[in-house]
């Protein structure tokens, strides 16, 4: 589902990829460790097409990316590729559901089918009852799940999360966990991690190793 071939990147005269294979099937979720430096969120990014590679192929769901112009490449993006960041993102001034449906209005979903797969995401978190509320009425953990829902709400192939549970305390950063796992099983949703936490890593079906720009190994 996701393939990436040969994929190298410097920034300036620090090539910080040397060379990436990987594949990653449809259902899987995937951990990406490694050291500070390694080019773990480097990897992520070009496979969200955030980032373009210096050299390789990134193909997700069938689809070269590398050949797709920078209006293309959005509209690609937006449909087919979810993002969870460490610290959620959420737009301060809307709402719960309104930071939901931001991108399916950006699809071109009408005000009322974007709210209404805002609230069904909402629901799948069990944050129906805080949609109206704005980010700095929930706590850190509803706020990570707040930004799950927004990264699923156009059902894309694959979600990709940096460090989504880096900033929650112990208890929230469990349920975040059991969330994914959860969402997999659910709907067959595809997740690719980038994470320090040990121990999400060793519930993940692969943990992909990276140590100066390479894969070093993979534990099944």
């Amino acid at each position: 589902m996701i393939e990436l071939e040969g994929i190298t990147k410097s920034f300036g005269s620090l090539q910080v990829l040397k060379g990436i294979d990987l594949t990653i099937a449809k259902g899987e979720i995937v951990s990406i460790v490694g050291p500070s430096g390694a080019g773990k969120t480097t990897l992520l990014q070009i496979m969200g097409t955030l980032d373009r590679p210096d050299s390789g192929r990134v193909v997700l769901n069938g689809t070269e990316v590398n050949r797709l112009n920078e209006k293309a490449l959005s509209a690609f993006r937006n449909k087919e590729i979810g993002f969870v960041f460490q610290f959620h993102q959420l737009l301060p001034e809307f709402t719960a559901l309104e930071n939901v449906a931001i991108p399916a209005l950006i699809r071109g979903e009408s005000a009322g089918n974007a709210r209404r797969k805002a609230m069904e995401m909402l629901e799948l978190m069990g944050l129906q009852d805080r949609a109206s509320h704005k980010p700095a009425e929930l706590s850190g953990g509803e706020k990570q799940r707040v930004a799950v829902a927004r990264a699923l709400v156009n059902r894309p192939s694959a979600v990709l999360a940096d460090e989504p549970s880096g900033s929650l305390d112990t208890q929230n950063k469990e349920e975040l966990h059991r969330l994914f796992f959860d969402l997999r099983d659910r709907l067959g949703q595809t997740f690719v991690i980038v994470t320090h936490d040990e121990g999400l890593a060793s519930k993940t079906d692969r943990t992909i190793h990276i140590i100066d720009g390479k894969i070093k190994k993979e534990e099944l």
